[in-house]
């Protein structure tokens, strides 16, 4: 989700954490002085990016007082796996209780959590398993629900039996990412963007689907989600579904006309930005 005006940023700590398969996860922090910290919000990216697409929302979340922590997918970006797989189970899953858990001892308070398409999907679903206390969530156009046609139905069935691990085509529609041509061609020249994903991460991705619609009601945190009108990458049938489904009083839905997948990089992203910022503010102590 990385924009091409980079933005100045507060102070970076680079660091790796281990899975429990011995997975390396790369991360990224960006942190107020512990004086001027309001709270803390972890960043889960989408299929394919990386956490370095993230910098301008680490910049927006650190003017609104929260330090940050991003972080590499594994099988993504400078994290190790092999590009778009997974190990069989809640990996994704796992490895956000490990990093949350290790940011979330230097504050008071729990973090918020924010996940951008897959990664709202497995945002979602953390915060529904409750392996962590969590202030709020963050939902931007999350893969809540996905089109696949019967053909690919079939080829995910056969490839799940007999090569499950197989990195294939994950057919995103790159041009349809933003209205943005800087975003787009950013995207595209970006040797850390890869366009694979396994059957097991797809399997991995419809079994966390089914579980954040059918647990819905039982969501226990405020949540925000904030959808693109006009996606192409994930049906976002699935925000209103989800969002039709949990308690009323701590679920909001925004949905956003005409913009593509990627709304905070949208022609109008700021419709987005001063919704998230309106919602947070209200959930931080007084500075």
């Amino acid at each position: 989700m990385g924009r091409v005006d980079e933005p100045a940023l507060v102070s970076q700590r680079h660091h790796e954490l281990t899975a429990a398969d011995g997975t390396t996860l790369y991360v990224a922090d960006y942190l107020l002085p512990r004086a001027q910290a309001r709270g803390s919000v972890v960043v889960m990216h989408g299929l394919g990016e990386h956490s370095g697409r993230y910098r301008h929302i680490a910049q927006f979340f650190n003017e609104c007082g929260l330090s940050v922590r991003t972080y590499d997918h594994r099988g993504h970006g400078r994290s190790s796996g092999a590009r778009g797989d997974v190990i069989h189970g809640d990996p994704m899953v796992q490895d956000a209780e490990i990093v949350l858990d290790d940011f979330a001892a230097s504050f008071d308070a729990p973090p918020f959590l924010f996940g951008h398409s897959m990664g709202g999907l497995f945002a979602c679903r953390f915060a529904l398993s409750r392996l962590s206390p969590l202030s709020g969530l963050i939902l931007s156009s999350p893969a809540l629900s996905v089109r696949l046609s019967g053909l690919e139905m079939t080829m995910l069935n056969t490839l799940d039996r007999f090569l499950p691990w197989l990195g294939v085509p994950n057919g995103l529609k790159v041009d349809k990412l933003s209205h943005r041509s800087d975003v787009v061609a950013a995207y595209k020249a970006d040797p850390l963007v890869h366009g694979k994903i396994s059957a097991r991460l797809l399997r991995s991705m419809l079994g966390s689907i089914d579980y954040c619609q059918s647990h819905a009601a039982q969501l226990t945190v405020p949540a925000l989600i904030v959808a693109a009108g006009d996606d192409h990458l994930v049906d976002a049938e699935g925000s209103k579904r989800f969002h039709a489904s949990a308690p009323a009083s701590l679920c909001e839905l925004r949905m956003y006309p005409g913009l593509y997948h990627e709304i905070f990089n949208e022609n109008g992203a700021e419709a987005p930005f001063e919704d998230v910022r309106q919602w947070l503010l209200p959930r931080l102590p007084a500075a």
